[in-house]
């Protein structure tokens, strides 16, 4: 892992602690390196800033800092980065819209959320940056209860974390718990709306996935999350096959959690209430289970997670009822009806996600194919379709005039490279000239290879000076080779972007002077 995202990493596990405050300003002057400018920093420190300046309750300035994120991720071309700063975006919207109504707005949400699943169809090579690219996309779909596209990125993500490079920080665990919980919760609004059966599979599926976090538990927080998730199982017990034992062991796993400093309200510690006051009725203890849950209706908060409190309320409703009391029916009667229209609320933004991501999966495997369709597919440079759309957008009206360089490239005596080492060489010489002369160009300049050894590379706005000098990088370079004797013979040519057609066949014409006079050189005419 680069040292760049390593430090972003630490930092961001300092602001989830509570040091939000000074990572935002490390995080700023990390970003203000490279230009005096914010925006111009690395991705991993804008990720770090999202999250501090969320930590202090700054949600507008957190968005803005997620559209700087974004930009740089584009900018590194990072899929992780790009998909992390989608998800921030959302998540940080949809907390915004649940403080004012006049920014709620869940298609922008889902659209972030589905344009961070896509970015990840490309390749992230970094374990650690896939891992949080997923889990930002499994969090804000869990927000929304969309449960069944939340489910298969928190997998991702523990999948991400079984990679040989991925360090052993209890990440592993962590995201197993994340399922364990989902389930849980994906269970609760089942048995809201009278669905008991599919409720009992995924308090099965949570069992599942905690008893596998026990086991796998590891890192600094090791032992916090193997309680976690015994409590977790114990609750997927309650409704099953061992309502005693969920009886005894969650109030025991809850205790253990305190002594980690665990507080009541904590999602998971409120989550387990309703399960252990079921626990408690199914083993026939019916008065311990309402002096339970009128203990978790106490400590609910008015920012509680709105479905656990409903949960814990109708838990409660359900006990008075059994009790007798025509009023819990009554409030459980309309707790049913509201529960059914959230429900299928919910529904219809499922149905919307999935639209949203068959559309871009579409979209992105057209792009795809565009792409493959421009590019060499032995170097990776562009072939020659790339290079005439590349041309074609060049000589837009309004930049007629702008000076162009063309590099013309074509590599020495390639044909005994060929029949002395065998075509398998001569495909790697090929290979290493391209990737070569596009880390000598600038950024935003344009490699391609025409066929055979023949490359060139275009530089807008550059200058004759400028176009040498790269021209000469080159060359220097694939001398330097190590693995064969290979050299390049370049020509360079200037012109405006109107007469490009022109610069191009006097780059040809002076890379043939440069073989001429013995080749491994560059020579330069203009058009």
């Amino acid at each position: 892992m680069d040292e760049v995202t390593l430090r972003a990493l630490c930092l961001l596990e300092e602001a989830q602690a509570g040091a939000a405050a000074r990572v935002l300003g490390v995080a700023e002057s990390a970003l203000r390196e490279p230009t005096g400018e914010i925006s111009d920093g690395p991705a991993a420190m804008h990720f770090a800033r999202v999250v501090a300046l969320t930590r202090l309750g700054e949600l507008r300035a957190a968005i803005s800092a997620a559209d700087l994120m974004l930009a740089a991720a584009d900018r590194e071309g990072s899929a992780g980065w790009r998909s992390c700063a989608l998800s921030l975006r959302a998540t940080r919207r949809l907390r915004l819209g649940g403080q004012d109504m006049a920014e709620y707005d869940i298609e922008a949400v889902l659209r972030d959320l589905v344009s961070a699943e896509t970015a990840l169809l490309a390749d992230e090579p970094n374990p650690v940056i896939t891992g949080n690219a997923h889990t930002g996309i499994a969090i804000g779909y869990a927000q929304l209860r969309l449960y069944e596209l939340a489910a298969p990125q928190f997998e991702a993500a523990y999948e991400a974390a079984c990679r040989a490079a991925y360090p052993d920080n209890g990440n592993r665990a962590m995201w197993l718990c994340n399922l364990a919980e989902l389930n849980l919760l994906w269970a609760l609004e089942l048995y809201q709306v009278g669905q008991v059966a599919e409720a009992e599979q995924h308090t099965t599926a949570a069992e599942g996935y905690a008893m596998r976090a026990a086991a796998e538990a590891s890192g600094r927080k090791a032992e916090v999350w193997r309680l976690s998730a015994l409590l977790f199982a114990a609750c997927a017990r309650a409704d099953r096959q061992d309502p005693a034992g969920a009886a005894a062991d969650i109030p025991r796993y809850t205790d253990l959690l305190r002594t980690h400093g665990l507080p009541e309200h904590q999602q998971e510690m409120l989550l387990c209430r309703p399960f252990h006051a079921v626990a408690l009725r199914r083993s026939g203890r019916p008065e311990e289970a309402l002096r339970v849950i009128e203990d978790a209706v106490a400590l609910l908060s008015p920012d509680a997670d709105w479905l656990i409190s409903a949960a814990v309320h109708r838990t409660h409703a359900v006990l008075l009822a059994v009790n007798g009391s025509p009023d819990a029916r009554a409030g459980l009667t309309y707790g049913d009806a509201l529960a059914e229209l959230l429900w299928r609320q919910r529904h219809r933004w499922l149905h919307t996600a999935m639209t949203m991501q068959s559309y871009d999966a579409l979209r992105w495997q057209h792009e795809q194919a565009e792409r493959a369709a421009q590019t060499d597919p032995l170097t990776g440079v562009a072939n020659r379709r790339g290079l005439d759309r590349f041309l074609r957008n060049l000589a837009d009206p309004g930049a007629a005039d702008h000076p162009v360089a063309v590099l013309a490239v074509d590599i020495d005596r390639f044909k005994h490279i060929n029949d002395s080492l065998g075509h398998s060489t001569g495909d790697d010489v090929l290979r290493a000239v391209a990737q070569l002369l596009t880390t000598s160009v600038r950024q935003g300049d344009f490699v391609a290879r025409l066929g055979g050894d023949e490359f060139v590379a275009i530089l807008p706005g550059a200058d004759a000076t400028l176009a040498q000098l790269v021209a000469q990088r080159t060359v220097e370079a694939v001398a330097g080779l190590t693995a064969w004797q290979a050299n390049v013979s370049v020509g360079v040519a200037c012109g405006p972007a109107y007469s490009l057609d022109q610069a191009l066949s006097h780059a040809d014409s002076a890379m043939y002077a440069a073989k001429r006079a013995g080749g491994n050189q560059a020579s330069c005419t203009s058009a």
